[in-house]
Formats: structure tokens, sequence, C-alpha cells
């Protein structure tokens, strides 16, 4: 396969690894050029909101699978909302019509638990599905990154379902994974203050609103979501479009700290009080670890790591990727 990869951040820079050390031909599209490039791939500067340029790219390079992983994270976009707007659903339709237009094969389109929190109040059950009951009023998302990922999704089922375009969506769970020096995430500024503080052996205390939650949530190492979207490009059947990328098990506040602790046994760290809230300051807490039973039977996904591993893994020092 001849496969395209936008976005050159972790989860990106992760699948085109994978995808070059299995033999395909990668090129990675972003706005600027990554520091590191895995072997074997090709860098394409390239902005996704830009159709006529991704038609270019595509048809110049014989593209014949997409995995869009180009996107605005929430910290990003509370600077430019109009931007991260831009980014993540000008973005994403202009994928999706560029597959349309070109007859690209699989599109494989990266999207968020976060498309759900706003059911938490009302969610009653041992496990969230991918076919949530949402109000579209009372339920609306909480953040405009969430809204931009809903958005996102709806346009990859309707491009298939109008035009045939073969897309599948994956919702990704709070992702662990990238440098620690420069967070773009909520779990990763969350694990870079600790990691700091254990480092430096100072004691710290937590009371950042978007650092604490009350109950728990679902977290995914970026070395699964990029092993997702290789399970999601190779699926012969994908018929629900549509998967959450999770281990299916919730993580309280308590046992995060946990597992940094085990990784960073210097830590001292202190939470100001549990919130009521839910993660990242999402109003409701988490009713229910998340559904993957669908990503297993029609992905043939199951995550490998879970928050000790992840945590171990991505807040030591390493020379080079370990999917």
């Amino acid at each position: 396969m001849s496969v395209l990869v936008t976005g050159a951040g972790v989860i990106g820079t992760l699948t085109a690894d994978l995808l070059a050390q299995r033999g395909d031909v990668v090129v990675v599209a972003d706005i600027r050029e990554p520091g590191i490039l895995p072997g074997g791939c090709r860098f394409a500067r390239c902005d996704v909101t830009d159709g006529p340029a991704l038609e270019a790219l595509i048809s110049g390079h014989g593209i014949t699978r997409i995995v869009h992983t180009a996107a605005m994270l929430s910290t990003a976009i509370r600077k430019d909302p109009v931007r991260g707007i831009a980014v993540n659903v000008m973005g994403t339709a202009a994928i999706l019509d560029a597959a349309r237009l070109l007859g690209v094969g699989r599109v494989v389109c990266a999207s968020s638990t976060t498309v759900g929190y706003s059911t938490f109040g009302s969610f009653r059950g041992e496990t969230l599905p991918e076919d949530i009951p949402l109000r579209l009023v009372s339920e609306r998302p909480g953040s405009i990154y969430a809204a931009t990922k809903i958005a996102g999704e709806h346009l990859a089922l309707v491009y298939a379902d109008l035009y045939g375009v073969d897309a599948v969506v994956l919702r990704y769970a709070a992702v662990i994974g990238g440098p620690l020096d420069a967070p773009t995430s909520v779990p990763g500024r969350l694990l870079a203050e600790l990691v700091s503080a254990a480092r430096s052996g100072n004691p710290i205390r937590l009371d950042d609103p978007l650092l604490l939650w009350g109950g728990g949530e679902d977290f995914v190492d970026a070395r699964d979501c990029a092993r997702a979207n290789l399970a999601a490009l190779d699926a012969t059947a994908p018929r629900q479009r549509v998967y959450n990328v999770a281990t299916g098990r919730s993580v309280d506040l308590p046992a995060f700290l946990a597992a940094v602790k085990a990784a960073w046994p210097t830590l001292e760290a202190s939470v100001s009080a549990i919130p009521e809230t839910g993660f990242a300051g999402f109003r409701h807490r988490r009713p229910a670890p998340t559904d993957v039973t669908a990503a297993l039977a029609e992905l043939g996904f199951a995550c490998l790591h879970d928050i000790a591993d992840s945590v171990r893994y991505w807040s030591h020092p390493r020379r080079a990727p370990d999917p």
C-alpha cells in the first residue's frame, strides 16, 4: 500500500513507523517538518485545509490509503478557536473529499471519546458504547475540540453513506504519550508536571482544575493508537465504522498518581481536593468504562498497554519508539 499519514505528531509518527516497518510506502504530511521522521518515510509539507494541495499530493505519490491524525488539540484551540475549527473540521472535509474525487481506498480518521463526555450525566449502563444516546441541545459538546470531533465523525459517516468513501473513525481515549518538554494534551501536561517534580525532588500539590478529576477516566497509550490505525486500515469488514480505542478500564486520580510514583519513587504529590467534575474539567464524572468489544470483533484490535506501562514508558528517556 501507499499510505498518506496526515499529522507528524506522536500518533501520526508512530503510525508511519509501523507502516514503514511492514513495507508500505509512507508519506507523512504536516505544515512543518518533524524533528525525527521514521526511517523509510517521505515527508511532504501540506496544510490539510488546502484541498487542491492535498489532491496534488495524493495523486503525485499514488496514495491508496489515508490515516488522518492531523488536528489541533484543546490547548491550542483555546488560543485560536477559528483556526482549530478550520483544521479539525475543514481539514477532515478536505481529506474526505479528496478521497472521493481520487478514489482513495480506506480513510481512517482520528476522533476522541470526548464526543460523549456531555452524556455522562444521563448515561445508564455498564459500558459506554460508540452509539451512545446524545441530546443535541442539553448534551451539546463541552469544548470546541469535542464539537470539531463530532463534526468530523458525522462528515466521515455521511461521506461513506452518500459517496461510498470507505471511512473508519477511531475514538481514542485520553492519550498518554509524546515528549514531556512540550505537552499538548491534558494527560501530557499532568504527566509532565509530576515527572518534573519527581526529577527535582520537590513536592507537588495539584490544584489546576484541568488536571484533577473525580471518578475514573479511560486512558490509552499512543503506541496502541498507532496499532489501532493499522488494524482499521486492514480490517476487511468494518461495518460499524466508528470504534472506541481504549483499555476499557477506568483509572481514578489516586491510581494515576500511584502509577507515576511506581515509575518515579521520589515523587511526593498531593491534591488540593478531588472535584465533583470529571476529567479535564468536564462537568460530569465518567459513569462507566468504555466498551471495546466492537474494535475487537470487527478490527481485531485490543490495547496492549495499561496505565502503569504507559507512564513508565513515556516518562523515561528513550532512544527509539517501541510499538
